[in-house]
């Protein structure tokens, strides 16, 4: 079997890869890598095959794992350090139990962990938590603050949602090096037109009279979608055309113009919470999402039956897919980066529970297969597609 589609696994013990052939219908899963750290997110080339891991916490410090050999061997650039390194910084015997390197970590006091990877036009950008933007010119080995982001005129005003304020989403343009946006929790969407130069909040609720009351904190109010954006994805289009969507902690939203207006989209959903999001990557009105009973209800499926909910029209109708997913007592969740597609000619999506499962559609999500069970926790799931 030659592997041309690896879904991207990030976990709370390490990374994994399940590759697989253009079939997907056997998967070859290696790992727990880059050193059993909390992996946020895993992120891939798929013109060179790099991969990128981001993860970390306050005992490793934030980092970004880089392979160039499809996952065999890992290397580390660490952005800060964390209490182990303190520790063997001060016991020359346990450093060398555990085999400790002495790395340059340029952000200490910064960065607590990182959350998000993007690629765009040869920038890694590594968004992190407390809120901060990093980039590297070099594939990950180095990297720099991006003070226009990180010294954003509004930033005193941001608060943090319930795991902090964390940048947990970047999207690209692939047509324009220019434009990027980004996602924070809880201080809403962010985006750039001229290559990170400035950045501009895009929060604009288009339809805030079609929303009702609601006295929940991260609700849509005063004009805006509510600004604890939890998962965003750009459609795919020609250059300019800018559709996006994202599932915020209180309903889906959908925006013609890069996030200038939101529509609110959530009507016909059994709930208006959930974490991820996933556009079909040759039709920019399909979508997935996966609606959970709420934030303070225990965070699974609504009455314990699981289900992908897919929109053929931009979100003006919704259909529950269940075929393959379990029907009673499940209780998992998916959390915001636990979602994603590849870009075969019939799209595959993939999406990961924090119980451990990985659940794949090669029919759009009519019907699902468990394609691995018994992981640590799912933080991420993304997917290199080398077969273009």
């Amino acid at each position: 079997m030659t592997d041309k589609i690896t879904v991207l696994i990030g976990t709370t013990k390490g990374a994994f890869l399940l590759a697989s052939d253009e079939a997907r219908n056997d998967w070859r899963m290696t790992g727990p890598h880059c050193g059993g750290w909390p992996i946020n997110h895993v992120h891939g080339d798929p013109a060179t095959g790099t991969l990128w891991a981001g993860g970390g916490g306050e005992w490793q410090g934030a980092g970004v794992w880089r392979s160039q050999d499809g996952g065999l061997n890992w290397e580390l650039s660490q952005l800060s350090k964390g209490k182990i390194d303190d520790w063997a910084a001060n016991d020359p015997e346990f450093a060398e139990m555990i085999g400790w390197v002495e790395r340059e970590r340029p952000f200490d006091g910064e960065a607590d962990a990182v959350w998000s990877l993007g690629l765009s036009h040869g920038t890694l950008y590594a968004g992190c938590k407390p809120g901060r933007l990093y980039a590297s010119s070099d594939k990950g080995v180095t990297w720099s603050s991006v003070a226009s982001f990180n010294e954003h005129p509004d930033r005193e005003s941001w608060n943090p949602g319930a795991a902090g304020l964390t940048l947990h989403t970047i999207v690209p343009d692939p047509q324009d090096a220019d434009k990027v946006w980004l996602g924070v929790s809880a201080a809403g969407v962010f985006a750039t037109q001229d290559g990170g130069r400035t950045w501009e909040s895009r929060n604009r609720l288009a339809n805030a009279e079609s929303c009702g009351h609601h006295h929940h904190p991260a609700a849509p109010r005063d004009g805006k979608t509510g600004l604890c954006v939890h998962n965003m994805v750009r459609a795919p289009g020609v250059a300019g055309q800018d559709i996006l969507y994202q599932q915020n902690h209180h309903g889906v939203f959908r925006s013609p113009d890069g996030g200038r207006s939101w529509h609110d989209i959530t009507q016909g959903l059994p709930s208006t919470f959930g974490f991820p999001i996933a556009v079909n990557p040759r039709d920019p009105h399909m979508i997935w999402t996966v609606p959970l009973n709420g934030d303070s209800q225990g965070r699974y499926p609504p009455e314990a039956s699981a289900a992908v909910w897919r929109s053929t029209d931009g979100g003006e109708s919704w259909q529950a897919m269940r075929s393959g997913l379990p029907q009673q007592n499940c209780f998992f969740t998916v959390l915001r980066q636990a979602m994603a597609t590849d870009r075969q000619p019939a799209p595959g999506v993939y999406f990961g529970t924090n119980t451990g499962s990985i659940f794949a559609s090669t029919d759009r999500g009519e019907t699902w297969s468990e394609i691995a069970r018994h992981l640590p926790t799912v933080l991420s799931v993304e997917v290199l597609d080398r077969t273009q």
